[in-house]
């Protein structure tokens, strides 16, 4: 009887731990908060349009169907003139250092 005891003690622990193992292991999802809408490839510049506010300085990854990097903001651009803040709803010009496609999401890292 004992043994049963211990062994049923011993299965429940392994099922309680893998529980929490497998929630630390997925953590926190991305936040999508942008999507790519143009790219110019002869200047790396992708236009995205955010859905959320962005600042420079901030990690954010480019995804898609080939696309997968990190970045940090160092430059925005709208109308030709250099911004500190990117407004949610805005199509702001981004200097990329890889290749984006129309249609790859930009998450927040």
């Amino acid at each position: 009887m004992n043994l049963l005891k211990s062994l049923l003690w011993k299965k429940k622990k392994i099922i309680t731990t893998s529980k929490i193992a497998k929630k630390v292991i997925k953590g926190k999802k991305p936040k999508r908060i942008g999507k790519v809408t143009h790219y110019y490839g002869g200047i790396r510049v992708a236009i995205i349009k955010f859905n959320k506010d962005i600042r420079i300085g901030k990690d954010v990854r480019f995804k898609g169907a080939t696309t997968d990097f990190k970045q940090t903001i160092s430059s925005l651009q709208f109308d030709h003139k250099d911004i500190k803040t990117a407004k949610k709803g805005k199509q702001v010009g981004l200097k990329v250092k890889s290749k984006v496609r129309v249609g790859d999401e930009v998450f927040e890292e």
